[in-house]
């Protein structure tokens, strides 16, 4: 019999008037041992009020973060449902945006990412968040992919890809670089000249819109979006 536990439940019920799950955490033992060890215990008027007052303020938290919680999803849901309409009427540009983007982006709950190699799909995909969206360049990420062959010229590289999107420095994240294991036998060259291109957007509003409109051309519901 756990002696020792047993008798620290029931000091701390006594003595502290705890809950029953307050107890059966801080002893380490399940609550139907709890239970029943603390069952002969009367708590004063005093301990019963301040366990209420814990139980309202506990019960009134959990219920602010559901609600919470329930009001971000359906916000989300309002934007898919946006995109599913513009998927029926807006042009070509906002249709192959969406569709590059299921192929080849970063699938995010609240933010939007895109990586590639091709200076013409990166170019495309700003314009597409810009022209769509009205994204403004303050809110826009470059991020450069870059590999050993890459280091000595780095600076150029970062450069080359601010161009092609045509955004400041002041968008430009820190790169990130693969650097070859001190390990490997074989130093093989990078056969991508610039390494690779991130763009990032962080705004719900978007890509929960992309989504809508991947579900409403695509012809198929993705709950897993909306989580």
């Amino acid at each position: 019999m756990k002696t020792h536990e047993r008798e620290l439940a029931r000091r701390l019920r006594k003595t502290e008037g705890a809950s029953i799950k307050d107890i059966a955490r801080r002893v380490g033992v399940s609550v139907s041992s709890v239970s029943g060890w603390v069952r002969d215990i009367e708590l004063t008027p005093d301990q019963h009020a301040a366990l209420q007052l814990r139980n309202v303020a506990y019960n009134r938290q959990m219920s602010g973060t559901w609600k919470q919680a329930a009001n971000r999803r359906a916000e989300r849901a309002w934007y898919q449902q946006e995109g599913r309409r513009m998927a029926r009427t807006a042009g070509p540009l906002y249709v192959a945006g969406c569709m590059l983007f299921w192929a080849e982006g970063g699938k995010h709950r609240n933010s939007l990412r895109f990586t590639n190699s091709d200076p013409e799909m990166v170019r495309f995909f700003v314009k597409f968040l810009r022209e769509c969206f009205e994204i403004e360049d303050s809110v826009i990420r470059l991020t450069c992919n870059l590999f050993a062959d890459h280091l000595v010229q780095q600076r150029q590289i970062e450069r080359f890809w601010l161009d092609v999107a045509g955004l400041p420095e002041q968008c430009l994240c820190k790169s990130s670089v693969n650097v070859y294991s001190k390990y490997s036998q074989k130093k093989r060259r990078n056969k991508l000249p610039y390494g690779t291109c991130r763009i990032s957007v962080s705004r719900t509003r978007v890509v929960q819109n992309v989504f809508g409109a991947i579900q409403e051309i695509g012809g198929f519901t993705r709950e897993a979006w909306l989580e």
